[in-house]
């Protein structure tokens, strides 16, 4: 397969995300199954997952060929560090790519439809856009969360880099940042000086003083699931 044709990598590439895309999404239908007691079903939607997985890897190998390893034990550690270098660069490109661009770019769309749901000029569309402006508000709200979230995981995936490099280990900062507390589910960062208004925690509010059956607003894990924030940071070895 001629990979130079720009043609060939955009299809391989939109493949694999639709691939990616159905793995999760077969997941999901797949916990619904679950919690409405159809355990045959839920099976089924795994299975098929299991399968979008690999075809999803099959089309990423035609894309990176040069990540496929065929026998380990022939590399020398410069190889292998190779190998994994540029699977952390192309992880820091894509999580960089998703807070800088993509979700800022979602949430500001997201708020321009609310807005246009919003002013409907048909009464008989009222209760729909109501709806839809609701759903778009609630999304414009969680693409914005999800910025800090990939930039988290940006840094996460740096500092994973330079310890490659041999420039010490992976770590944690000792201390946290003050005020900010993560989800250890979604990785949501709870920041006080937003506060959670659809919850009615206002801005200002620190995470002490959350009532304790608040939830995520990503994932729904409740308030315990979160602990204090620490930058990602590199360690002597």
């Amino acid at each position: 397969m001629d990979l130079s044709k720009p043609g060939t990598q955009a299809n391989l590439e939109a493949a694999f995300g639709g691939e990616s895309m159905a793995n999760r999404k077969y997941l999901f239908f797949a916990d619904v199954a679950k919690q409405l007691g159809h355990n045959d079903l839920a099976k089924l939607f795994r299975e098929t997952a299991a399968q979008e997985t690999e075809h999803a890897f099959a089309h990423f190998r035609l894309l990176h060929p040069e990540l496929v390893i065929g026998d380990a034990a022939k590399l020398s550690d410069d190889q292998k560090n190779a190998i994994l270098k540029q699977c952390l660069d192309l992880a820091i490109e894509g999580e960089t790519y998703e807070y800088t661009t993509m979700y800022p770019e979602f949430a500001a769309q997201a708020r321009t439809d609310r807005d246009q749901g919003a002013e409907a000029e048909f009464q008989g569309q009222v209760d729909e856009s109501k709806e839809h402006a609701g759903i778009f508000h609630t999304a414009a709200k969680n693409f914005g969360l999800l910025s800090p979230i990939e930039q988290h995981h940006a840094e996460r995936y740096g500092v994973a880099l330079k310890a490659l490099e041999g420039g010490g280990k992976a770590g944690e900062a000792d201390e946290p940042v003050s005020g900010l507390w993560i989800c250890k589910v979604c990785s949501m960062i709870y920041d006080p000086k937003d506060g959670d208004p659809d919850s009615g925690i206002e801005p200002g509010t620190p995470f002490e003083a959350i009532p304790d059956d608040w939830c995520c607003t990503i994932c729904g894990a409740r308030k315990a699931s979160f602990v204090p924030y620490r930058e990602a940071e590199l360690k002597t070895a």
